[in-house]
């Protein structure tokens, strides 16, 4: 942060909202894994930079919906590169404080966009993965799930069902693909109960079910917090803007409350 003096002021205020508060949303992104060592497949030190693929396509078509369904092996090879660079990669320090933070509110809810289950494993609870996760596996034909650690196991790509040889894919939302429909039931009852603060973390928002709790809860007169080194879309409508990194404050905000 540039300048401490306005630095710790922030954080004043943003532990003080959060000890008035009962009801509490954090929304998840990106950032929230880097400090683990979580590469993106864009951006900064990314695994793909670069316009193409070297397959000559955009990833995001590599790794979209229709391609599954015409090429899956082609969409697997990227799925595997990005599990391969994440392999090994644990929570951080900005997971575990949002869990030690959970019991002392009526409602501690997590809305992610992360695909890691690193929430989970660091110990929240109440987590809604909107785009699923990498560690649960289902197959295309017989609907077979299972939870594996990681891909090291897969012979060969795509992986096979244990049941009924059928092509098996990651429970991930693939560009181009609908929201999960549990994951979307449980985000329209979450909002419909109301918080009286939403905390942004590490996520530019570029869906609008992501930037649209931050939007609603600062019209309403709710309180709201960005934590994220870098402007962006969110940061007009957030009453406190912590520049920093997840892993840096979220353990010095659970430590506030706890003082």
């Amino acid at each position: 942060m540039e300048d401490t003096a306005l630095a710790q002021e922030d954080m004043e205020r943003a532990v003080a909202m959060m000890r008035v508060a009962r009801r509490v949303l954090v929304i998840t992104g990106a950032g929230m894994s880097a400090d683990s060592g979580l590469p993106t497949y864009r951006g900064v030190g990314g695994l793909y930079d670069r316009d193409l693929t070297d397959d000559g396509i955009a990833i995001e078509d590599a790794l979209s919906g229709d391609m599954f369904a015409r090429d899956p092996a082609l969409t697997w090879k990227y799925i595997a590169q990005i599990e391969r660079a994440c392999r090994g990669a644990k929570p951080n320090e900005g997971h575990a404080a949002l869990a030690r933070m959970a019991p002392r509110f009526d409602r501690f809810c997590v809305l992610t966009q992360n695909v890691d289950g690193f929430h989970a494993a660091a110990g929240s609870r109440d987590v809604i993965e909107m785009h699923g996760t990498t560690h649960r596996l289902r197959c295309t034909r017989c609907g077979n799930r299972r939870v594996v650690e990681d891909y090291a196991q897969f012979a060969s790509l795509p992986p096979r069902c244990t049941v009924c040889a059928g092509i098996v894919r990651p429970e991930v939302v693939l560009f181009g693909e609908m929201l999960p429909d549990d994951a979307v039931r449980r985000y329209e009852f979450a909002l419909s109960q109301g918080f009286d603060l939403v905390i942004a973390v590490g996520t530019t928002a570029v869906f609008p079910y992501i930037a649209a709790p931050v939007q609603q809860a600062a019209a309403s007169g709710h309180a709201t917090i960005e934590i994220n080194p870098a402007r962006t879309a969110l940061s007009e409508w957030c009453n406190v803007r912590l520049r920093a990194r997840a892993a840096q404050v979220l353990p010095a905000l659970a430590s506030g409350l706890e003082c």
